[in-house]
């Protein structure tokens, strides 16, 4: 007697459950899902987020006209082939300065999740194509390989060099997001994100100077050689590859489509790999240490400080500076702002060793709102000033926490700016105004502190002054900043003298009367602070709070 067989279809069941779906399209739809449900409910959001895919639009056309434009150019290969290199290079960075831009970006999220490596590269992959960024990166792409096509060779490279352009790009943000989501994630990847705006800030000083340096030297025919090299490099290659067989260098184009797809294969096999590391290995900011915690703070460079109260206030200054996200961004930008200003004015000669004080006194802002950077943990402060001798030792603190800082650099950046422009003759009336400006700053910082306290939320990156205090912030440090102008007037009328009466031979005698008068500025602000400090405590505590 035989054995009952069942139905063929039920026997074909198991087969086709065991077959593993695509995670390609799930996840692609898991991005679309995500853009839509990230508008819903929110009308500010979704007219940021269509008026950012129409600018990118409009912006990636006319981009893609110009470029097309210089088809037939003799230096449209250099452009696009440079421009292609400056692409990448803003794919790469870009995800370590804005993590947040793209959830997608974090695969840490996943690691709970039954997936293999492999097939979540593929997923990842395509679903980061979904996007504005790739949108506008097709059009610049487009528009490169139609300026350097040429005959049928040229545009049948064209139509692959654009693509692998494209994907280049993409897979390179990847990986260097992927190999750094640890540190995207953590505290000193938030610091970095709000760096960013300094660092794109930078970038276009930069580039604003090496463009009036190219024109002053030639034009484009300059970055020719800049550009022999670039084109070798991945993914610039795959433009490169387009205009070598416009050129009918096969044998060169040949050898560039190899390079860009070994870096392609090679970036996506880095990818999978971090992914896999990622995925086995646990967090180290969720393993206890395995020798316990030390306390640090006691030796060092801090020991150098003195004792008691002053020395506390002013090593917590210094560590807020150097530990909070948002103070720490404020600093670095007035530090680098402030030596760009002079530094790139004497290089383009139209410098001028006085703009050294702008230095001095983006530095001179960070007196200002003392007690509003301490956030809500004022109180702890608060309870320790019963006195106006307390509050004049508090002030005091930080304002020689912010001197250390403060002198020092003014010195060199006046100092590089009297090498770059030669005018070693000013030097000392410069130095001397520009430590009168400092001292004018801290003295009225003090004051606008306890007379404009104001709040700075902690849950925006780019929030400085909770809702509602808006008018106090600029009130605050606009009137401080007249004030310091008003308190350094005598000092201002003795360089404007000695710059009229070409009285340099004086410039000598203008430095320490500047020291001086700085130090008397602050110590006169310090002493007019002090008693509203110790008045108004309880209403400088409320306002502080209120965000």
């Amino acid at each position: 007697m035989s054995a009952p067989t069942a139905p063929a279809g039920l026997a074909a069941a198991p087969a086709r459950a065991a077959a593993p779906a695509s995670l390609t399209p799930v996840f692609v739809r898991l991005k679309l899902s995500l853009l839509r449900n990230g508008l819903k409910g929110s009308s500010k959001r979704k007219a940021a987020y269509f008026s950012t895919l129409a600018f990118a639009v409009v912006v990636g056309f006319f981009l893609t006209l110009g470029l097309a434009v210089l088809r037939g150019n003799t230096h449209a290969g250099t452009v696009v082939v440079l421009l292609a290199a400056i692409l990448a290079l803003g794919w790469a960075f870009m995800p370590l300065f804005f993590p947040t831009g793209d959830e997608t970006l974090d695969p840490s999220r996943l690691v709970m999740l039954p997936l293999r490596p492999r097939p979540l590269v593929r997923a990842l992959f395509a679903s980061s194509l979904v996007g504005i960024g790739p949108l506008f990166t097709l059009c610049l792409a487009v528009g490169s390989v139609i300026a350097v096509a040429r005959g049928a060779a040229g545009i049948a490279a064209a139509v692959v060099g654009a693509p692998l352009l494209l994907l280049g790009c993409v897979a390179l943000a990847r990986a260097v997001a992927t190999a750094n989501v640890r540190l995207l994630t953590s505290r000193k990847g938030r610091d970095l994100a709000l760096l960013s705006g300094l660092l794109i800030a930078v970038g276009a000083q930069l580039a604003n100077f090496a463009s009036q340096r190219l024109f002053e030297a030639g034009g484009l025919t300059t970055l020719e050689p800049a550009e022999a090299v670039v084109r070798w490099l991945p993914p610039a290659t795959a433009v490169g590859m387009v205009d070598s067989v416009s050129e009918g260098a096969y044998a060169r184009a040949a050898a560039q489509l190899l390079l860009t797809l070994a870096a392609l294969a090679g970036l996506l096999l880095f990818w999978e790999r971090s992914l896999t590391r990622l995925m086995v290995t646990p967090d180290g900011s969720t393993l206890a240490a395995a020798g316990g915690d030390k306390e640090r703070g006691a030796g060092g460079l801090w020991s150098l400080l003195p004792e008691g109260r002053t020395g506390a206030a002013m090593q917590r200054t210094l560590r807020y500076a150097v530990r909070d996200p948002k103070t720490k961004a404020s600093w670095v930008t007035a530090l680098a702002i402030g030596a760009i200003v002079p530094v790139f004015n004497a290089l383009q000669g139209t410098g001028s060793v006085y703009l050294a004080c702008f230095g001095a006194g983006m530095l001179g802002v960070q007196m200002y709102n003392q007690f509003g950077q301490d956030t809500s943990a004022f109180w702890m402060v608060a309870q320790t000033i019963s006195s106006t001798h307390d509050a004049y030792v508090e002030l005091r603190a930080r304002a020689v926490a912010l001197a250390l800082v403060t002198v020092p650099y003014t010195v060199l950046v006046t100092a590089v700016t009297a090498a770059l422009t030669g005018d070693w003759r000013v030097f000392p009336a410069g130095l001397g105004l520009a430590l009168a400006l400092v001292g004018s700053m801290l003295g009225t910082g003090a004051v606008a502190s306890a007379r404009f306290p104001y709040s700075i939320p902690t849950d925006g990156a780019f929030k400085n002054v909770a809702p509602g205090q808006g008018g106090l912030a600029w009130g605050g440090i606009l009137g401080g900043m007249l004030g310091s102008a008003l308190v350094s007037a005598p000092v201002i009328a003795l360089t404007i003298w000695m710059k009229v009466a070409d009285r340099y031979d004086l410039a000598w005698f203008a430095l320490p009367v500047g020291a001086v008068w700085g130090v008397l500025a602050t110590w006169a602000g310090l002493r007019l602070a002090a008693p509203t400090v110790a008045r108004k405590l309880p209403e400088i505590l409320w306002a502080v709070s209120k965000g």
